[in-house]
């Protein structure tokens, strides 16, 4: 796949992810002399990155960040080569998992450590803990196979019902009141879910929870919960089952819909005018976020039951998981040295062709403060 597809749209508009479920290896940041302060410039890019001295850093997690850390692996790793950064792409669950084992210096989650996984951190970031640094920014497109039908408006209690199994056809009344003139047909839904634990769950559900007037009876989490559907693991074996089955709708970034040429519903969020699923969109509603944590922590708030004209409500933001104290001695300038990059306007900019919604400056600008901290 070429690093950069050309596209008729601007720079900031997503267009591909390739999907990757299994581990990404990436060369990193390393200087020829072995001395940690070296500076060398990304391929394309302006700044110069501040190397790490050579060695090897584990990362695992989220799948919906893993096209992010490669693309960030290849202008990070032309600028400093002489390192190893492992990225294993297997869900947001299994990351938080391995990083409180002390597997890996840091994890993916498209959601922020729960208190009980933060007090579990404490055993591996020796007099520290866990911390979430916001990294990499975007929106969770409803995607749907069904002939005929370009344009689809869905809102918070009609998703709630078809993910709940409670409308089952694409004709039922609810649907058909969205989508006034459009032919739809009498067929019944195919629903798909993540069947792993996943961030984007999480955070379809908060939406849902937020925004279904109680049509969604259970709590936000990780593992689904809904009734009935089909399952598929990670975010391209969701989207592949869409495309593979007619009737099917589900839940993935914006960048698997893309890549696999799936069509994406507009959401209904009670505004003037139903929003489309687009990076422009999506940033509206990032840019509202507030930061929740204390500390060094940047956990945010987002906010899934926006009305606000133009903002796209399902969203979500990937973290990179960190011990505030207590990191490993003999990969923390590296670790320090690649979320420093990820971090920066290149680091940012460099994915938003790649279907990724650059975070505002002013959230970037608060995890570069922090990540000099880390000891």
């Amino acid at each position: 796949m070429p690093r950069r597809a050309s596209s008729p749209f601007p720079r900031h508009i997503p267009l591909t992810l390739l999907a990757l479920a299994c581990a990404v290896s990436v060369a990193a940041c390393g200087s020829d002399a072995g001395n940690p302060a070296a500076s060398s410039t990304a391929s394309g890019s302006g700044s110069p990155i501040a190397c790490a001295k050579s060695g090897q850093l584990l990362g695992a997690g989220s799948t919906a960040q893993a096209n992010a850390i490669d693309v960030w692996k290849s202008d990070y790793g032309s600028a400093c080569p002489g390192a190893t950064i492992t990225y294993s792409a297997g869900g947001s669950g299994a990351g938080i998992q391995q990083f409180n084992q002390g597997k890996v210096a840091f994890a993916g989650s498209d959601s922020a450590l729960k208190p009980a996984e933060v007090e579990a951190s404490k055993a591996v970031c020796t007099g520290g803990q866990g911390i979430d640094l916001p990294m990499v920014g975007g929106l969770i497109s409803i995607v749907y196979n069904l002939d005929g039908v370009d344009k689809l408006v869905l809102d918070g209690p009609t998703l709630a019902k078809i993910f709940n199994s409670q409308i089952t056809k694409w004709n039922d009344p609810a649907i058909t009141a969205l989508n006034p003139g459009v032919n739809l047909p009498a067929a019944d839904i195919q629903a798909v879910h993540r069947g792993d634990d996943s961030g984007t769950t999480e955070n379809l559900t908060k939406y849902l929870a937020a925004a279904s007037n109680g049509a969604w009876p259970y709590p936000p989490n990780k593992a689904w919960a809904g009734q009935d559907g089909q399952s598929a693991t990670g975010s391209a074996g969701v989207a592949a089952q869409v495309k593979q089955v007619k009737n099917s709708i589900s839940y993935v970034e914006l960048s698997f819909a893309q890549i696999n040429n799936l069509k994406s519903a507009a959401v209904d969020t009670g505004a003037a005018a139903p929003v489309e699923a687009t990076a422009a969109n999506a940033a509206t509603t990032l840019g509202a976020a507030q930061v929740a944590g204390t500390g060094s922590d940047l956990a945010l708030t987002l906010d899934y039951g926006t009305k606000q004209e133009g903002a796209y409500p399902l969203v979500l933001v990937t973290y990179e998981i960190v011990c505030d104290k207590g990191n490993k001695a003999d990969t923390l300038d590296l670790l320090k040295s690649f979320l420093t990059y990820t971090a920066g306007t290149d680091g940012q900019q460099a994915i938003a062709s790649q279907g990724y919604v650059p975070l505002p400056e002013a959230l970037t600008s608060k995890v570069q403060t922090v990540i000099p901290t880390l000891s």
